[in-house]
């Protein structure tokens, strides 16, 4: 194994201090309630709305504002997760009693949770497909009350336009013009604005995963998730062009976003590398993006299909898309990720999803997982 490019790795110090700034945050929404949120938010965001809620009017309004391509996009969107998220459902049977010895009987039921709050990013950029994929689970799930909340657009008192039509296609029940650490505690102990929740679900960056992590056990949650991650598996076959494109549009997320290639060719990854940086020019998010692929890019070269197979499993990524020749031999080697696509003859795209307990599920899982209970 040869590593082309290496990231650079964490400190502990970092760390213990986002823990310490955490508890803080949390502490001071526990204490202050509503007080502490808009106190936040207009601190982070420079969000200073003082009725947290997002109104039936505001959501109307971010209808007008929604190109109609944008808008059909989402529509299509929203109707093909429902559909999978039906099939899903429908997979969860009921388990009649069953005698398991005399006079003992087992069996199980499967129900929705009573509440959920799913959290959608916003940060530098909108994330309205993570507001689709969260909140139409728990809606085909029946949850009794599916609130939602989201960072409003930097300097504005507004949640993106589309993010909040993407959320109202869903069938949320609520909506308010939150975000970070202190949205999430917000909705695990509740303030004067918002009710506590039985489960918050959906991505974050590593302030909203922290607050997660210390706020469990009040609340519950889907996953304790790594940054998000996109890994790639290719040969010589495959394209620099696209790999350099797929890598970038993981590393335009945030700045601790990772993107990995695992590569059987080193001229391959070397062109990879020139590519990255050719496209890094004239990519609109590079003042993101170029930081991110610095800190965390990965480019390795390994000898062989099963040692990049092998190397995956241990990385278990988010994204996983396999670039290779011999896809069937890929397919049957891998099982560590969160969803997997891949380029095959005459088809453009095909995921897949591990039958198993997945180490790092894709965003649309975990939001099903917890509305099932």
């Amino acid at each position: 194994m040869r590593i082309l490019k290496d990231s650079i790795k964490t400190s502990v110090q970092d760390q213990k201090d986002l823990i310490r700034l955490v508890e803080e945050i949390i502490e001071n929404v526990r204490n202050k309630g509503d007080e502490a949120l808009i106190h936040l938010n207009t601190k982070f965001e420079g969000n200073d709305r003082s009725v947290l809620r997002v109104s039936r009017e505001e959501i109307d309004a971010a209808y007008d504002e929604v190109d109609p391509k944008l808008m059909e996009a989402l529509k299509l969107s929203h109707r093909n997760l429902k559909k999978f998220a039906i099939a899903q459902m429908e997979s969860l049977q009921e388990l009649k009693e069953i005698e398991v010895m005399p006079g003992v009987f087992a069996g199980h039921r499967v129900l929705p949770m009573d509440s959920c709050c799913c959290y959608v990013p916003g940060g530098e950029y909108p994330l309205f497909s993570s507001a689709l994929m969260l909140i139409t689970p728990a809606k085909v799930a029946g949850v009794k009350r599916i609130a939602a909340c989201s960072p409003t657009m930097r300097g504005t008192t507004k949640i993106n336009a589309a993010t909040l039509v993407a959320m109202d296609l869903a069938g949320v029940d609520e909506i308010y013009a939150v975000g970070g650490a202190h949205a999430i505690a917000a909705f695990a102990y509740g303030t004067e604005q918002i009710k506590p929740v039985d489960v918050i679900v959906g991505p974050g960056n590593q302030y909203v995963t922290e607050a997660k992590r210390q706020c469990f056990g009040q609340v519950g949650i889907d996953f304790i998730a790594g940054p998000s991650e996109v890994l790639v598996i290719a040969d010589d076959t495959a394209n620099p062009e696209i790999i350099a494109a797929d890598l970038l549009s993981q590393a335009e997320h945030d700045l601790l976003a990772r993107s990995i290639l695992i590569t059987l060719s080193e001229e391959l990854g070397q062109k990879v590398l020139k590519e990255v940086e050719k496209q890094l020019e004239t990519l609109p998010t590079n003042e993101i993006a170029n930081v991110s692929w610095e800190n965390n890019g990965e480019i390795i070269v390994v000898d062989s299909l099963e040692e990049a197979c092998k190397l995956s499993d241990e990385y278990a990524p988010e994204h996983l898309e396999i670039m290779v020749e011999d896809l069937d031999a890929a397919f049957e080697q891998l099982n560590n990720y969160g969803s997997l696509s891949a380029n095959l003859p005459q088809r453009s795209l095909a995921i897949t999803y591990p039958e198993q307990t997945m180490p790092y599920p894709h965003q649309g899982q975990p939001a099903t997982q917890a509305v099932f209970g």
